[in-house]
C-alpha cells in the first residue's frame, strides 16, 4: 500500500508544545545564582562553625577554663553560628579587687571543669570559659553586670533567660550545685571529683595520738576516766557544736553575704536572722 494509504499521526486536541516564555531565560538565570549563593553561605558557615569548635577543643585540651577577652566573648558567645553550650564565669581574680569570694568560687568552678574535662562523656557540646573584670570590662558593661562572681549559661540557640543565671545568693558555689545547675540547662550531667582531702584523716591521727599518750602518760591513774563531770561537760561541748549556727553553715554551704532582692544591698548578716 502506498504512502497515501498510511495513517497520519496527529497531535491529540487541546495539547500544545511548552515553550519558554520570552524574557524568562535572565529570571532563571537570577534564581540559579540565588541558589548557588544560599549553598555557598551554607557551607561558609558550616566551615566558620567548624573552625570554632575546634578552637575551643584546642583551648580545653590545655585547661579546663579558659580566659575570654571582649573580642574572644563576640566571637565565640555572642556571634552566630554556635551549636554548643557555654558556661561563663564572671568574675574578679586581680588581687587589687580584694575578692575572696571571688578566689574561693574560683576553686569550685575549677573543680568542677575538671571533672567535666577527664569525664568519659565528655563532648564538644559543653565548654567552660571566664572573664576576669581587668580583662573584659566591655562585657561587664554589655551585660550591665556590677557583681561578681557570676555564673552564666549562654545555650546553643537564642538569649540566655533567667534561668540561665545562676542563683548564687541562695544556693551558694558548691560544685555540686554547679552541676546540678548545668543538668537542669544543658541536660548535660557531670560527676564531680573532689581531690582527696587528707586534713580530715590527719586530724583524726592527733587526736587518736593525743588521746593514746595521755592514756599512757596516766596508765597508773585513770580515775578521770570515771569522772562524770568530765564527760557532762565533753556532751555539752558536743550539743552545741552540733547545734550550732556552724554545723548548719557546714552542711547547707550558704554564701558568705546575701544581697538584699529590693535594693540590691550586699548584707553578711540576713535582717530575718541568722537562718536565711
Amino acid at each position: 500500500m502506498g504512502a497515501a494509504g498510511a495513517p497520519s499521526r496527529r497531535r491529540p486536541a487541546g495539547r500544545r508544545p511548552w515553550h519558554l516564555p520570552a524574557g524568562s531565560f535572565p529570571f532563571l538565570l537570577l534564581l540559579l545564582l540565588l541558589c548557588i549563593q544560599l549553598g555557598g553561605g551554607q557551607k561558609k558557615k558550616e566551615n566558620l562553625l567548624a573552625e570554632k569548635v575546634e578552637q575551643l577543643m584546642e583551648w580545653s585540651a590545655r585547661r579546663s577554663i579558659f580566659r575570654l577577652n571582649g573580642d574572644k566573648f563576640r566571637k565565640f558567645i555572642k556571634t552566630p553560628p554556635r551549636n554548643y553550650s557555654m558556661i561563663v564565669m564572671f568574675t574578679a581574680l586581680q588581687p587589687q579587687r580584694q575578692c575572696s569570694v571571688c578566689r574561693q568560687a574560683n576553686e569550685e568552678y575549677q573543680i568542677l571543669a575538671n571533672s567535666w574535662r577527664y569525664s568519659s562523656a565528655f563532648c564538644n557540646k559543653l565548654f567552660f570559659s571566664m572573664v576576669d573584670y581587668d580583662e573584659g570590662t566591655d562585657v561587664f558593661q554589655q551585660l550591665n553586670m556590677n557583681s561578681a562572681p557570676t555564673f552564666m549559661h549562654f545555650p546553643p540557640k537564642g538569649r540566655p533567660k533567667r534561668a540561665d543565671t545562676f542563683d548564687l545568693q541562695r544556693i551558694g558555689f558548691a560544685a555540686e550545685q554547679l552541676a546540678k545547675w548545668i543538668a537542669d540547662r544543658t541536660d548535660v550531667h557531670i560527676r564531680v571529683f573532689r581531690p582527696p582531702n587528707y586534713s580530715g584523716t590527719i586530724a583524726l591521727a592527733l587526736l587518736v595520738s593525743l588521746v593514746g599518750g595521755l592514756l599512757y602518760l596516766r596508765r597508773n591513774n585513770l580515775e578521770f576516766i570515771y569522772n562524770k563531770t568530765g564527760w557532762a561537760m565533753v556532751s555539752l561541748c558536743i550539743v552545741f557544736a552540733m547545734t550550732s549556727g556552724q554545723m548548719w553553715n557546714h552542711i547547707r554551704g550558704p554564701p558568705y553575704a546575701h544581697k538584699n532582692p529590693h535594693n540590691g544591698q550586699v548584707m553578711l548578716l540576713s535582717p530575718w536572722g541568722w537562718f536565711f
